[in-house]
């Protein structure tokens, strides 16, 4: 308000809001339609919600999105989302509200996304900002994430993996995904694994204090009809979001003038991995 000098929040908490997300959902569809003419696919998960954490399961389901969705909160724990639930009524309850973290899995993305060269142009940071742009998401992790920073080096780095298959193939494959599936803002062929963080969200029906902007006055928020949580709808959002920046990723990287053209600018490039066995 003060930025733009305006004397009514609606102002700005209308153009503020998560509404504006929708656009951004439709436009990821059509990078998501895009991106299944090379084989690659999303899906997200809620991870926490309300302080309650969903186990993830060692081995994600071949449609991530389908077993999300059998969900009401998205979450593949069936366990923690009778706790979710019940901290959603209680928060309710209150006139208060929760917040929490979802999961994206990007499968299938190609070895050399992104680029080591220019800050500008790392994938992790490209999905990072992209994430961060969603309102109410305050932290954003990749793979390991925050949990990195307390471990030691050989807990934290993905071994390569020397198995045959791989080598005669060409592929270059990890035992494990710690880095989430980018290395010095390159994709590495692994999944790419994002976690983004979202705040309670703002409105309360029980409001905190403020002031009235035209008199300085102490004053009570408006209360107004507000969703106790938005996590899972977040993660849909985040799915579009990382589905923009890996569309645009892959585009940079094959080009094209035509989805014929780009496809096979990205099977000869393919092609081309598997061809530097032995060199």
């Amino acid at each position: 308000m003060l930025k733009y000098d305006r004397d009514d929040a609606r102002d700005v908490l209308e153009r503020a809001s998560a509404r504006e997300t929708t656009a951004r959902v439709a436009a990821g569809a059509v990078c998501r339609r895009f991106l299944r003419e090379f084989g690659i696919t999303l899906g997200s998960h809620v991870v926490h919600l309300g302080g309650v954490d969903a186990r993830r399961p060692d081995k994600m389901p071949a449609d991530l999105n389908a077993a999300a969705d059998e969900s009401q909160l998205r979450t593949l724990d069936r366990d923690a989302e009778q706790e979710m639930i019940a901290r959603i009524d209680a928060a309710k309850a209150d006139g208060n509200t929760l917040g929490g973290i979802a999961e994206v899995v990007c499968d299938g993305v190609p070895v050399g996304l992104g680029s080591h060269v220019s800050w500008d142009r790392k994938l992790d940071g490209r999905l990072a900002a992209a994430l961060m742009s969603i309102p109410a998401v305050k932290a954003v992790e990749i793979g390991l994430g925050v949990e990195s920073a307390r471990r030691k080096g050989s807990d934290v780095h993905d071994e390569i993996d020397p198995d045959e298959r791989n080598v005669k193939a060409g592929r270059v494959r990890r035992r494990t995904n710690r880095a989430g599936g980018m290395e010095g803002g390159i994709s590495n062929g692994e999944q790419i694994v994002l976690r983004a963080s979202m705040k309670p969200i703002s409105t309360l029906m029980r409001p905190l204090g403020t002031i009235e902007m035209k008199t300085r006055e102490p004053a009570q928020a408006v209360a107004e009809r507000s969703d106790v949580t938005a996590v899972p709808a977040m993660g849909v959002i985040a799915e579009a979001m990382t589905a923009f920046i890996v569309a645009q990723a892959l585009l940079e990287k094959f080009g094209g003038d035509s989805l014929g053209e780009t496809r096979r600018n990205y099977e000869n490039y393919v092609a081309g991995l598997s061809g530097r066995q032995g060199r």
